[in-house]
């Protein structure tokens, strides 16, 4: 899988096969005239070279009503995409590990607003970086004034960043050896977390939002409050109870062969293998999760999954918390997951709740969509959104990083436009 190579010709990928699963119900929920225009829409970046293949699911009023797959799953071997294909989804671990601290919340391990260190003591005495050296170096911190609540880790507002994002602490976290969570290296969480501990923050806890590896440290805390292995836990509590088979960490040997290569767009060659463009991956190597030690569960980023397994979990938060008789959260902690906590940009759009993107003004939005829509996504091309208001849900997966494409939002317009 480090092998090196350029894009085939553009031919393959214009005449790859399109896979589709019958849709259910479909007639009731979508106008099957404008159906044809998502297909259209992913099929011509296809053929442009700007993608290399993708799933699209679309489910509304409990049912699925189109899931399809389209293009190269790997586009050196011309592997055709199927609607079994597993994707890296990165960040969209985090909507996961964020259900694992709501399910230890609602058995009454702790309270939202408690301090983190009152179970994670590494974080008691927390500094906050207060000047930096021109060469990005830190010249001086001071102690921090609040304490880094358990809220400000599902909110991003705890100060933590991310190694791979450039920012004022990324030369500290690799200097001091974190990792964004991606990594076939015998590393352990509790290992890294202790390292982060020792790292300054951004800024005061609970002031602002900042991306990073706030979800990684809720994965430690799972840990450490239930006493299981952060895997475990999300496979007892989640993906087992709602039949997810085939979203977990690490991938067996037996299912190596339906993980979707990874690519970037390079201006000159088109599609390549990732590493040859993305400087920035957040990957150490494009054999994860297949190889290595198999030790790191990145509760903000280390899962993979199939767009069917994921929408059933997007199915669940839906219907309020349950799923084919099954709950794993009670409908006040979904409501509380999707009301809108902090505001981005200070006009209304966009808004983030605890773990979610939320539209929370569809005017200042500009776009088809509905008040109280929460969404996120992940690195390497992959995301959802959840309708509360349309019954509706939808995950589109491709694989790359970084691409040449808007489609995923596109997407996003495309099925609003043929909701019946």
């Amino acid at each position: 899988m480090k092998s090196r190579f350029s894009m085939v010709p553009l031919v393959v990928l214009a005449l790859a096969a399109c896979a589709a699963a019958p849709p259910i119900m479909a007639q009731q929920s979508l106008l099957q005239d404008r159906v044809q225009r998502i297909d259209f829409a992913i099929n011509n970046e296809i053929s442009a070279g700007k993608i290399p293949g993708a799933v699209a699911l679309i489910a509304r009023n409990g049912n699925v009503v189109y899931h399809k797959a389209f293009g190269n799953a790997d586009v050196h071997m011309r592997t055709p995409m199927t609607t079994e294909t597993i994707f890296r989804i990165a960040s969209m671990t985090k909507a996961i590990t964020t259900v694992g601290v709501m399910i230890l919340y609602e058995q009454g391990h702790f309270q939202l607003n408690d301090p983190v260190a009152k179970y994670l003591p590494d974080f008691a005495e927390m500094q906050v970086v207060a000047e930096f050296n021109d060469d990005g170096t830190i010249a001086r911190t001071e102690v921090a004034k609040n304490p880094i609540r358990i809220i400000d880790l599902l909110t991003h507002t705890s100060g933590i960043a991310y190694p791979f994002i450039p920012g004022p602490l990324q030369k500290s976290y690799v200097d001091a050896g974190i990792i964004d969570g991606l990594t076939i290296k015998a590393l352990t969480l509790a290992d890294q977390m202790q390292l982060l501990a020792k790292q300054p923050l951004l800024f005061e806890p609970g002031s602002r939002f900042n991306y990073g590896l706030s979800t990684d440290l809720l994965g430690y805390l799972i840990q450490v409050v239930s006493g299981q292995p952060l895997d475990r836990f999300i496979a007892e509590h989640i993906t087992d109870p709602l039949r997810m088979p085939d979203t977990a960490f690490y991938l067996p040997v037996e299912k190596a062969n339906r993980l979707a290569s990874l690519y970037a767009y390079d201006e000159e060659r088109g599609l390549v293998s990732a590493h040859e463009v993305a400087a920035d991956i957040a990957l150490d190597d494009l054999s994860y999760p297949i190889s290595g030690a198999k030790t790191y569960f990145s509760g903000g980023a280390g899962m993979s999954s199939t767009a069917r397994d994921y929408a059933r979990f997007l199915q669940m938060l839906l219907n309020q918390g349950e799923l084919d008789e099954v709950r794993i959260l009670s409908r006040k902690s979904v409501e509380l997951l999707r009301t809108p906590r902090i505001d981005l940009d200070d006009d209304g759009e966009p808004e983030i709740s605890l773990g979610f993107s939320v539209t929370n003004d569809l005017g200042k939005k500009g776009e088809l969509g509905s008040v109280g829509a929460y969404a996120w996504g992940g690195a390497f091309y992959t995301s959802y959104w959840i309708d509360p208001a349309e019954k509706l849900l939808a995950v589109f997966m491709s694989q790359g990083r970084p691409l040449n494409s808007d489609i995923d939002e596109r997407f996003h317009t495309l099925v609003y436009q043929a909701l019946q």
